[in-house]
């Protein structure tokens, strides 16, 4: 279920009005649309130039990563055969021209491909099958200094950048009448300008399904392995963990477990959206504790979010390893897997 009350408390520039503020909201939207564009392609070096220096990602196989080491791992996962894919679904940004904050709200599709093999000698053939996962990216912006892309050949003051002698007569330009000599000094190194890039990358997650590649069949999930996760990627953190990856089980969902129930981290992510557009030093985006369950709905209360404890740490869990299938819940049976 998801709740009818509104986690947002202030309001921000997200629509119209001034036309510099236009420009940064435009500036912060071109760094959420080009996750999807770039990492999806495998261009590093455009991906890479979307963050800060230091910057931090969330994901649910990835968990908490600096960006260089996000791309690593994800070099590494698609050498290894990870196929996931980004639909974006529409991007509006909320921008706070005093403090020169910003957050990046993009709607999207995660569709990533499985394949669980099949038994040739047995005649069982392989099982194809997508998982789509409705999600919002949250991308957490300032702008921050960059040197000049080429420092070798500044910004020009006269044209040319680098100096130069203008000997001219009367005007005629051809270089001869009362010989006056013009040096016009050479152009001093710009100093760092400020852009708008991406410190932290954080999601929310809606709702997500299997999707057959063939049109009829798919894998069958128990609900020992469904109950890992909350609702919003639970059949996504299923799948993921067949490949290997360790997954984080507490990240936000909009999903309450009751009607008329916010999700608490739900509320806790909005919190630390409203924090960042009202210029905190910093903010702790880290999955809470086991002691925090993240599947807990709190009853809604106007302007209160619901805080948690913990850093770096994720939910740990209780689901029993199955003695027939390494820990990984897949069994195969003719063309139904049982996961």
């Amino acid at each position: 279920m998801t709740s009818p009350h509104d986690p947002q408390i202030g309001m921000y520039s997200h629509i119209n009005g001034r036309m510099s503020d236009l420009l940064d909201r435009l500036a912060v939207s071109e760094l959420c649309k080009g996750w999807p564009v770039f990492r999806d392609a495998s261009e590093w070096k455009n991906f890479r130039s979307l963050f800060c220096k230091e910057a931090f990602v969330w994901t649910t196989w990835s968990k908490r990563q600096s960006i260089d080491s996000f791309i690593r791992v994800s070099k590494q996962g698609k050498a290894q055969g990870d196929f996931i894919m980004h639909r974006e679904c529409g991007t509006m940004v909320e921008l706070n021209p005093d403090t020169r904050r910003a957050v990046g709200k993009m709607k999207a599709t995660i569709t990533q491909r499985f394949v669980i093999p099949g038994d040739v000698e047995r005649g069982v053939e392989p099982i194809v099958f997508d998982v789509d996962c409705d999600c919002r990216f949250h991308f957490f912006c300032l702008e921050e200094d960059q040197e000049p892309s080429n420092p070798s050949s500044p910004f020009p003051v006269n044209g040319n950048g680098n100096g130069s002698t203008n000997t001219s007569g009367n005007g005629n330009g051809n270089g001869q009448g009362n010989g006056s000599h013009e040096t016009t000094p050479p152009t001093s190194r710009p100093c760092p300008r400020p852009e708008w890039k991406v410190r932290y990358v954080k999601l929310i997650y809606d709702k997500d399904k299997v999707v057959p590649v063939d049109g009829k069949t798919a894998p069958s999930f128990s609900p020992e392995a469904l109950s890992r996760c909350p609702e919003g990627y639970q059949y996504l953190g299923a799948a993921q963990r067949m490949l290997g990856h360790d997954i984080d089980e507490a990240l936000p969902t909009i999903q309450g477990s009751e009607k008329d129930a916010a999700h608490r981290l739900w509320l806790d992510m909005y919190a630390k959206m409203e924090q960042w557009l009202d210029g905190a030093d910093d903010i702790d985006l880290s999955s809470p504790t086991p002691a925090s369950p993240a599947s807990s709905p709190v009853s809604y209360v106007p302007g209160v979010a619901a805080s948690l404890d913990g850093k770096d740490g994720n939910a740990m869990s209780n689901g029993a390893a199955c003695h027939n299938c390494n820990g990984l819940g897949i069994h195969s049976n003719g063309k139904v897997a049982r996961i």
